[in-house]
């Protein structure tokens, strides 16, 4: 699963740098119960389309996640195959904040949305960018 691949400078400022921000923790840690679809991200965090297409690029570009694009629609989840340092961040990140009360209630929420159904959620955030 994991491939030795030597850590080199670039590659850890690029991952400790793509955690420092919250809104990119919360994004991460939604995540580690799955797949999820951009709109779903958006809905949790409250931001703008833009702002959440910007976080999660520097996560992917930092090797934390991975995206699948079907339709017009991006899927985000956590990458099943990566390097030991990436993963065990990975790990580190989602499993020391699995108490804190964000992501609690994150957690809550993030229930909320994906009962509301994918396709509900798409279409409610068009609607908000449409106007």
């Amino acid at each position: 699963m994991n491939e030795k691949i030597p850590l080199n400078i670039y590659i850890y400022t690029a991952i400790t740098k793509a955690l420092s921000d919250p809104n990119r923790i919360r994004a991460l840690c939604a995540l580690r119960n799955g797949e999820l679809c951009v709109c779903q991200i958006i809905e949790l965090l409250g931001l703008a389309p833009s702002t959440i297409s910007k976080h999660m690029s520097i996560l992917k570009q930092a090797g934390l996640v991975d995206s699948r694009k079907d339709s017009r629609w991006v899927y985000y989840r956590l990458p099943e195959k990566t390097d030991n340092f990436t993963a065990t961040m990975i790990k580190l990140a989602t499993s020391v904040l699995e108490e804190d009360k964000q992501i609690l209630a994150d957690d809550i929420q993030m229930a909320r949305i994906t009962s509301t159904g994918l396709e509900r959620v798409c279409k409610q955030q068009r609607n908000c960018n449409e106007n």
